[in-house]
């Protein structure tokens, strides 16, 4: 029988890092924030084969360039899970479809229009490389893989997401460094056990004299007691 401790500390990690893949919208706005016009970025310094990156202000979002204004890149989202309309499909995911998509595990490897890819983000090309010297496959290659995975597939914040697709279509191995370093940070807080019962305790006394944790509390009290059971 699996030990359920790892499977609830990669949950709480995987909500945690839900919130900061939620594109924000302005205030007041009841539905997505319309995505920039075509031709708002110049797509011709762009390759086919090209890693593309949008750097948000908390988490990178990642893609390939397929040519023609065409990017590849993964996105969760339960519209796949639940129909087979293409049309539907395609439209732009919207948040609720996204967060649906995490909870069910469901993903699709889509085209979109560089535009509807960056939603106005600003664009870095093949700024990985450099991590992998000796391993960039041919930007051929890379675009062909990218297509080869366009449909549904199952998918993780923390172990399947978009950087894993890219990485594994430009570099041959699928990495996040993203993941990686959000992983890194839990271990440092967590290194000292004397701290994290201290957290613990300090969470548990403000269940006890408020009657309800804050929510800037329950990340501190629950994620690292999880994973420092887990070992």
């Amino acid at each position: 029988m699996k030990n359920p401790v790892p499977q609830a500390a990669s949950l709480l990690l995987e909500k945690l890092l839900l919130l900061v893949h939620i594109r924000p919208l302005p205030a007041g706005s009841g539905g997505e924030t319309p995505p920039p016009a075509p031709g708002y970025y110049d797509t011709s310094c762009f390759k086919r084969g090209d890693l593309l990156e949008v750097p948000r202000t908390l988490f990178i979002h990642f893609g390939i360039y397929l040519g023609e204004n065409r990017v590849a890149h993964m996105m969760p989202d339960i519209l796949p899970a639940i129909t087979g309309d293409r049309r539907q499909i395609q439209q732009v995911v919207t948040n609720k479809r996204l967060i649906l998509g995490v909870i069910a595990r469901t993903a699709s490897v889509r085209v979109d229009t560089v535009e509807d890819f960056a939603y106005g983000g600003s664009i870095l090309v093949n700024h990985m490389d450099r991590l992998f010297e000796d391993q960039v496959l041919g930007s051929e290659e890379a675009a062909r893989r990218a297509e080869k995975l366009v449909g549904t597939t199952a998918y993780s914040l923390l172990w399947n997401n978009c950087e894993h697709f890219v990485t594994y279509c430009r570099y041959g191995a699928p990495v996040s460094f993203q993941t990686e370093k959000f992983c890194e940070t839990v271990k440092m807080i967590i290194r000292d056990q004397r701290s994290v019962l201290a957290s613990v305790l300090v969470g548990l006394a403000s269940i006890v004299c408020l009657g309800v944790a804050p929510s800037t509390t329950l990340p501190t009290i629950f994620i690292p007691f999880f994973l420092w059971m887990a070992g």
